[in-house]
């Protein structure tokens, strides 16, 4: 599978620059296809909340935009906020069937693990042999997630092994780190692994995450076409997109 943009040329065999010494992996979307999973509980929870005051269903356009690669309270109230509502913050310990963004937020993490429960986890093409090859390599490898649950997909995925460190939704909301296109996630990940954001490539299939990877100052951004939003990828700063993992060893 070729590179859908950029050029690959010169590269080492990983499909990356001399001197990028650290991988920094999103996990929905890139090393998963949970994404699918993830955008079925925000269409099921934003559709009750739209119906009751009378407006469309979520589209997948709006998960695109709105929620796609941020943390939980931010898709809740960013999208909302583009409809025009504007629901209490509340707090973390809120009920799922709070109406606030706190709740509406815990809402959704109560059906993602129940479709998780019913459906597993499925790793996208590329992912396992990308991965070994980045170990195989020496490079260090983290995966930076808006997710609360990436330590239990990253178990369930099966390369808990390949996968150095984790930042996640949980690790960010205790360091007080704000979420993407905020870089500050890359960058914690980047000092877990004692790497500059210069030896480090980012791999995101979400526009927030790559304009993430850009803002940081990272040595390479990959963007990895799940959404079908080539352009979108390289407009917010991708050096290279991808349909999968594999495009960057075929096209070595």
């Amino acid at each position: 599978m070729t590179p859908i943009l950029g050029t690959l040329a010169g590269m080492t065999h990983l499909g990356l620059p001399e001197g990028i010494r650290a991988c920094l992996f999103d996990l929905d979307g890139v090393l998963t296809d949970t994404a699918a999973v993830h955008r079925a509980a925000w269409r099921e929870v934003f559709d009750d909340v739209l119906a009751a005051r009378g407006q469309p269903p979520f589209t997948d356009q709006d998960y695109l935009q709105y929620v796609d690669g941020k943390r939980r309270a931010d898709g809740v109230r960013d999208f909302l906020a583009s409809r025009g509502i504007t629901p209490p913050e509340g707090s973390p310990e809120d009920p799922p069937e709070a109406d606030t963004v706190a709740g509406i937020g815990n809402r959704k993490n109560v059906l993602l693990l129940e479709r998780l429960d019913r459906e597993g986890v499925t790793v996208l093409p590329g992912t396992t042999a990308y991965l070994t090859a980045v170990r195989e390599a020496g490079l260090r490898t983290a995966v930076v997630t808006s997710s609360a649950n990436g330590a239990q997909v990253i178990r369930a995925a099966g390369f808990e092994d390949l996968v150095e460190e984790r930042v996640d939704g949980l690790v960010a909301e205790r360091e007080g780190l704000p979420g993407k296109p905020a870089p500050d996630t890359f960058l914690a990940a980047a000092r877990l692994l004692g790497t500059e954001p210069a030896a480090a490539a980012v791999f995101e299939d979400a526009l927030a995450g790559v304009a993430a990877g850009r803002a940081g100052g990272f040595g390479f951004v990959v963007g990895v076409n799940s959404g079908d939003q080539a352009d979108g990828l390289r407009d917010n700063g991708a050096d290279v997109v991808v349909d999968d993992l594999s495009g960057l060893l075929d096209a070595s």
